[in-house]
């Protein structure tokens, strides 16, 4: 029986180990679907594996050469020299991450000239380097994450300690207008992959000392260097709690976007619409700060994460309050009013012509009778269709450079809408309610919640066709329960008006500027018990 087992092995290559067949990465634990439970272990944060630094510079120098592979790998600098002409020192940095001026300028030069007689850390740290910011180390997991992330580690023959130096250099993107989120009045700065330029442009803008900049580990693979902004003394220590808790907990191979961090520690995967609001303009992730919110910024990513959030904050704009009041109460209506015609315009329609002719005025079912009369397909068919083709020239439009964007856009809108109603594939009518669903689509100014009404205008066409009014009201229905279950860190997402709160005016009447801060309808305890009385 066992040389049964052992031949079945070979035969079947259950004998071959992962490696021979995997190139890249795999999944640990068993796949869901089969029962099996995911491993809860991640990749070790930094600075969880404290390891001492050897006295001997040689022996460091030997233990970095084998560790980071320095034959093969040629960007780890170690720069032996002596400090003063007689005690043996070592610097070591990344080379493209550190700025080799610095470095020869304030750190190599003023040590090898050192006269004084004492050669400690905290004696060259005061006497000789000409580094502003000089942090000691004595952990060499720590000191080799800063390394990597372009500092330099200076470390002197028989300490156990190292000396941390700023000397990132590393090129980066120049700050430029924001490209998605424009508006017509208001500052047009927007953030970098820099993590630290994007702190700076919160700073500018908030100059006050309760504003807080954590740095914390992102949990991925590839340690990516995390902050999160909050006001002290305004956001809710337990909300802050939350967050710290579920970065902990973010399980990624690499990350290397926000959005990854996004979908790690959300509170559900699955719905359409996002928990957090992601933006490139720093003066509204200083606006939501400012509020009691938390801001979560990440090294190479030129997205904020803004949390919580409620489905009025996605639907709101920098620019509602860059404007006199009537002006910008004017803009948000218009606002919400696309919003709902890009939802429900398509399925009201097709409900009607299915199943509710007599809502409808002579004049016009004749004209959709009309238009009709030689399209082959069904109606419910032919709207399906005309809203997928929108969205696939829209993704084209967006996925091609600027210029020839526009073109997609103006041919696929113009030229393929006159030929596919010229050749009977589509009807006049059905074509205008897809073009003016498009429209209310584009005035969402977020683009997740751009994406996610897609999936409900879906969803109420589909329950149109099946059911009529009956139908959407049903799907209506089920989506409110849907987003009524829905919290963003705690926060209803129909807040203030699923729970019921205490508030003076409407979400869609742009409130008066000014007032303390917990006067915002998100500036609350963490149970959600939200108290706002203006925008």
């Amino acid at each position: 029986m066992a040389f049964l087992k052992g031949k079945a092995k070979r035969i079947l290559r259950f004998d071959v180990g992962d490696g021979r067949f995997e190139l890249t990465e795999s999944e640990r634990g068993a796949p869901r679907m089969l029962g099996g439970r995911r491993d809860k272990s991640r990749v070790k944060n930094r600075g969880d594996e404290r390891r001492p630094i050897p006295k001997s510079t040689k022996k460091l120098r030997e233990l970095l050469c084998a560790e980071f592979s320095t034959d093969r790998n040629p960007d780890l600098i170690l720069r032996p020299f002596k400090v003063g002409g007689g005690r043996d020192a070592l610097a070591v940095y990344m080379n493209g991450m550190a700025d080799d001026g610095s470095i020869n300028d304030f750190i190599l030069r003023p040590l090898m000239r050192y006269a004084g007689g004492d050669m400690s850390l905290g004696a060259l740290s005061e006497d000789a380097i000409e580094i502003a910011e000089t942090k000691r180390e004595d952990d060499l997991s720590k000191a080799m994450s800063a390394v990597l992330d372009g500092m330099t580690a200076l470390f002197v023959d028989g300490e156990k300690r190292c000396l941390l130096l700023e000397t990132r250099g590393y090129e980066k993107r120049a700050i430029g207008p924001a490209e998605n989120e424009q508006v017509v009045i208001g500052p047009n700065e927007s953030f970098t992959e820099s993590l630290r330029t994007n702190i700076t442009l919160i700073r500018r803008i908030l100059r006050i000392k309760e504003l807080i900049a954590e740095p914390l580990p992102s949990g991925g693979g590839n340690d990516t260097d995390l902050a999160l902004i909050y006001r002290n003394g305004v956001t809710d220590e337990r909300l802050v709690a939350e967050v710290k808790r579920r970065l902990d907990k973010a399980d990624a191979f690499a990350l290397t976007s926000s959005g990854m961090l996004e979908q790690l520690i959300e509170d559900s995967g699955v719905s359409p619409l996002p928990q957090m609001l992601s933006t490139e303009r720093p003066d509204r992730a200083a606006a939501h700060v400012m509020r009691g919110r938390v801001c979560i910024l990440l090294e190479g990513s030129p997205k904020a994460l803004i949390l919580p959030v409620t489905l009025f904050t996605l639907l709101d704009s920098p620019e509602d309050f860059y404007m006199r009041r009537p002006l910008g109460t004017v803009i948000r209506v218009v606002r919400y009013v696309g919003a709902a015609v890009s939802v429900l315009l398509p399925g009201y329609f097709l409900a009607l012509a299915l199943y509710h002719q007599g809502v409808l005025s002579t004049e016009v079912l004749s004209t959709v009778i009309a238009s009709r009369r030689m399209v082959f397909e069904p109606i419910g068919v032919e709207m399906i269709l005309l809203l997928l083709i929108f969205q696939m020239i829209r993704e084209a439009g967006q996925r091609v450079p600027g210029s020839i964007g526009q073109a997609i856009g103006i041919i696929g809108g113009l030229i393929m809408g006159q030929a596919a109603v010229a050749a009977n594939l589509a009807s006049s009518v059905v074509l205008i309610i897809v073009a003016a669903s498009g429209l209310g689509n584009f005035c969402i100014p977020d683009y997740q919640t751009q994406i996610a009404a897609s999936y409900f205008r879906m969803a109420l066409v589909i329950s149109a066709w099946m059911g009529g009014l009956l139908g959407i009201v049903a799907a209506l229905l089920l989506s409110l329960c849907l987003l009524s279950g829905m919290k963003s860190f705690g926060v209803p997402f129909l807040a203030p008006f699923a729970p019921k709160t205490e508030r003076n005016k409407p979400l869609v009447i742009r409130g008066r500027l000014g007032g303390s801060p917990t006067d915002d309808e998100l500036n609350t305890s963490f149970d959600a018990r939200i108290r706002g009385t203006e925008d």
